[in-house]
């Protein structure tokens, strides 16, 4: 790329600088996601994800990206004349990305349309989303996961339902009623309790008209002008007392007749990552909400969201990894440095073809979950993905940050300028791996899985087991991961809890390297297992050894 300065103005002639990576088919250039979406049973939706992946690569979409991000949400608390009205102001880019992603069926589509691959497809549509503008992925992320907790109260999922599946966006507060599709979040965690939800001390009294009234304070709670919110709460004026109470509330901002909900948005939060999404926290004060599930049972109703969040959290890296990927090479493509194309230098191929192979990992691991989450599961599908998620959320989201650091070096300082895209990304991938849940909270809830439920582990050994005999180091890996997992259910409690994180990364790594072997091309998976699982693998990318076909992986990318 060179561009001729104006006469006097020499010194600001410009090349050797990669072209602009705008219109390009994120979905039809992608051959791990392309491949994975056929793989499982979700073809029929190649179309519409070609059409999304025009979308998202379009210069317009990239540009309102970074709007989202550079023009940041504004809170007010009162308009002018001194009425509360709690609203947050968002840049219009923000609300076109939210809006096609809803249109595209981000949020809903695999509840609305139950058929075999509806959640692969959904998860495709998701991460291309994703892979451009993260934090609109939020508010979408929570709308998808909230549909089996409303579920366990009929009437309620016979109002609420159909408004979620509705593919209309309208980003104003008005009632749920009045708009053209509803979004939802949650707000769990406190300032005493954090990840301990049981220590929450927002209480809830019932009312006579079978609403309940909530006061509390919520500390995390993000995307605030959502439609309607879960909330967890200690309910009051039941026969349940003390941590027994803990309920999950239905609140929404604007109730059926119009009348605004007490929502007071106390500050947004000056989070690390995306700036699009506004998170805050927020008092409740007499809110009206609907209990949802039994009361008392407010973990058990809320645990599902949990749950599609957390796959979420994995669809959502596996995004960022290819983002992380595809600008990379795009730079070190066209980039040129000491006589020579940067990918064509040994070292930054191998650097650039072990970015890739993270990638697909992650990739092909995604769309395997999504598979298990379709609706014609049965109970050993049930089991793996039951033991698999959690394994998967703590892997992949933690590999997330030192994987998009990777990833923006190979842009030099272009990389490190918010004015390329892998900065925000390096800021956006940790909260994939704090969000509903830490790595010690996903670690003890692998344990948790293997004691109370034995047969996931079973069917997680079998989903291994399928790839035994295509590589002796895989073999090998396997036999360590059944050891460690044998002696592990016979230690203290304490003594599992220091093995817990050990044990999820082998169960991790080796659910990756048995789906490379049985999907991807044997130069991905033999280099990948070398790289991971050999004796000679390093803590850092770019140590893949002689002989890997950087041709075969890169091409894929």
């Amino acid at each position: 790329m060179t561009t001729i300065a104006p006469a006097g103005f020499r010194t600001h002639e410009v090349f050797n600088q990669a072209p602009p990576r705008t219109e390009v088919n994120e979905y039809t250039s992608n051959i791990p996601l392309l491949e994975g979406v056929t793989r499982h049973e979700a073809g029929w939706a190649n179309g519409a994800l070609a059409d999304v992946g025009d979308l998202v690569g379009t210069e317009s979409f990239r540009s309102d990206a970074e709007l989202a991000n550079t023009v940041t949400p504004v809170f007010h608390s009162h308009d002018r004349y001194g009425n509360r009205i709690d609203e947050v102001e968002f840049h219009p880019a923000y609300h076109r990305i939210i809006g096609a992603a809803v249109a595209h069926g981000a949020h809903t589509a695999a509840w609305a349309d139950p058929k075999p691959g509806a959640n692969v497809a959904r998860a495709a549509t998701f991460m291309l989303f994703a892979q451009v503008e993260a934090g609109h992925a939020c508010p979408i992320s929570m709308t998808h996961s909230v549909v089996p907790a409303l579920e366990f109260t009929p009437e309620i999922a016979h109002t609420w339902l159909p408004r979620l599946y509705s593919r209309g966006y309208d980003g104003r507060l008005r009632a749920p009623g009045d708009k053209p599709g509803v979004l939802f979040g949650m707000a769990m965690t406190e300032k005493q309790g954090g990840s301990d939800v049981r220590a929450n001390t927002t209480r809830a009294v019932a009312n006579p008209d079978g609403s309940w009234s909530l006061t509390g304070h919520k500390w995390f709670c993000s995307a605030p002008m959502s439609d309607a919110f879960l909330i967890l709460a200690q309910a009051r004026g039941t026969a349940l007392a003390g941590d027994s109470a803990l309920s999950c509330f239905l609140v929404p901002r604007v109730l059926e007749d119009g009348t605004r909900n007490v929502f007071r948005i106390q500050r947004l939060k000056d989070k690390l990552g995306n700036k699009s999404n506004a998170s805050s926290e927020i008092e409740l004060d007499g809110t009206v909400g609907y209990l949802v599930g039994e009361p008392g049972r407010g973990v058990r109703t809320i645990i599902e969201m949990v749950s599609r969040t957390r796959l979420d959290c994995v669809y959502g890296s596996a995004a960022g990894m290819r983002q992380s990927v595809a600008e990379a090479l795009w730079h070190v493509r066209h980039r040129s440095a000491f006589g020579a194309t940067l990918i064509d230098q040994p070292a930054m191929t191998a650097v650039a073809a072990d970015l890739a192979l993270e990638s697909e990992a992650a990739t092909v691991t995604a769309l395997r979950l999504a598979r298990a989450h379709d609706a014609d599961a049965g109970p050993g599908e049930k089991a793996f993905r039951r033991l698999a998620t959690a394994v998967s959320k703590y892997w992949i989201c933690k590999r997330g940050p030192q994987h998009a650091y990777e990833a923006l070096e190979c842009l030099g300082g272009n990389g490190y300028t918010e004015a390329f895209p892998l900065a925000r990304r390096y800021r956006e991938q940790p909260v994939m791996a704090v969000w509903e849940g830490s790595g010690n909270v996903i670690a003890l809830d692998v344990l948790r899985a293997m004691t109370r439920e034995p047969e996931s582990v079973q069917a997680f050994d079998a989903e291994l087991a399928t790839a035994r005999g295509a590589s002796a180091l895989f073999d090998r890996h396997h036999d360590r991961m059944r050891a460690a997992l044998t002696e592990l259910a016979v230690l203290p409690s304490d003594r599992a809890q220091l093995r817990a994180r050990a044990v999820a990364s082998s169960m991790a790594l080796g659910l990756q390297a048995a789906l490379l072997l049985r999907y991807s091309p044997t130069a991905v998976a033999e280099a990948f297992l070398a790289a991971r699982l050999g004796d000679d693998r390093d803590l850092q990318y770019g140590s893949l050894p002689d002989g890997t076909d950087f041709a075969a992986i890169l091409d894929r990318h």
